[in-house]
């Protein structure tokens, strides 16, 4: 029983002695790197303002503020340790192995932050804006340091990872879009009185911009038809809507005109057995 009384009296002499010890010091530390976080967010608050004037991406703006935190904190984490006297070299070599270790597992994460990077600097594309990439499409909703969020006209999300964009082929349509509507009309048509009814349709569509400036044209000769290409300028997300009201009121204009849309038309010829034999035996 005594022995036990004699370890526990040893344990809190030396937990004494250590808290007389290092106790400030930890306590010291404590205190530094809350400051630091403090100092760091408060640094952040007045860079992310000054940054806003320069009118940066907003993913930009909020990497770089993000850097910023880091850092300040960063500094704060190296007094706190050297109060506590660690020495920091052997600590930052061992944090140097155990960084390349995380590196070789972390490729794919790392992989994707170095192609995020490369977005957000070089702005192949911005928020707002409709892409086309691979086998996916649609307008870019958001841009981040991992992936890239584009949306769909069914209110569908796609997450594309950036290591997947960077090197692709990528089409960028901007923040508006030129429609491709091809509409036949029959060769005896008044083709000056078709052309009337469909800029006067596309004038009083709201969805179609007054600049740039709509192309409506005669396009090409077909089989059955003389092609008419519409080619308005419409804003992304008014796309598919402003296709489908042009293309119902140019419909119902033309037959409220007589204008004839032809559609394609074949003539299957039947020969009698008689004209067939006849042309054998010759």
């Amino acid at each position: 029983m005594s022995e036990h009384l004699e370890i526990l009296d040893q344990a809190k002499s030396t937990a004494v002695d250590l808290a007389i010890q290092f106790g400030p010091k930890v306590l010291v530390a404590i205190a530094i790197i809350i400051a630091g976080v403090y100092i760091g967010r408060w640094i952040g608050n007045i860079s992310n303002k000054a940054l806003s004037k320069i009118n940066l991406e907003l993913p930009v703006q909020e990497l770089l503020v993000r850097i910023i935190r880091i850092i300040v904190l960063g500094m704060f984490i190296i007094m706190a340790l050297q109060n506590l006297g660690i020495q920091l070299l052997p600590l930052i070599a061992g944090l140097g192995v155990a960084g390349a270790g995380v590196a070789l597992a972390m490729q794919g994460v790392l992989g994707n932050i170095m192609a995020g990077l490369t977005i957000i600097f070089t702005k192949p594309f911005r928020v707002g804006e409709y892409i086309s990439i691979a086998e996916e499409e649609g307008l870019v909703e958001n841009i981040s340091l991992f992936s890239t969020v584009l949306g769909h006209y069914d209110q569908s999300q796609v997450v594309i990872p950036n290591r997947k964009i960077v090197g692709e082929i990528l089409h960028n349509f901007g923040e508006i879009r030129q429609l491709d509507i091809n509409v036949g009309v029959a060769y005896d048509t008044d083709l000056d009185k078709a052309l009337a009814i469909i800029n006067e349709i596309l004038q009083k569509n709201l969805r179609v911009l007054k600049e740039p400036q709509a192309i409506v044209t005669t396009n090409k000769l077909a089989t059955s038809s003389i092609e008419i290409a519409v080619k308005p300028w419409i804003k992304v997300p008014d796309y598919i809507f402003a296709k489908g009201e042009i293309t119902k009121a140019i419909v119902e204009s033309f037959r409220s005109e007589n204008i004839v849309i032809p559609f394609s038309q074949h003539e299957i010829r039947i020969l009698e057995n008689k004209s067939i034999e006849s042309g054998m035996k010759t």
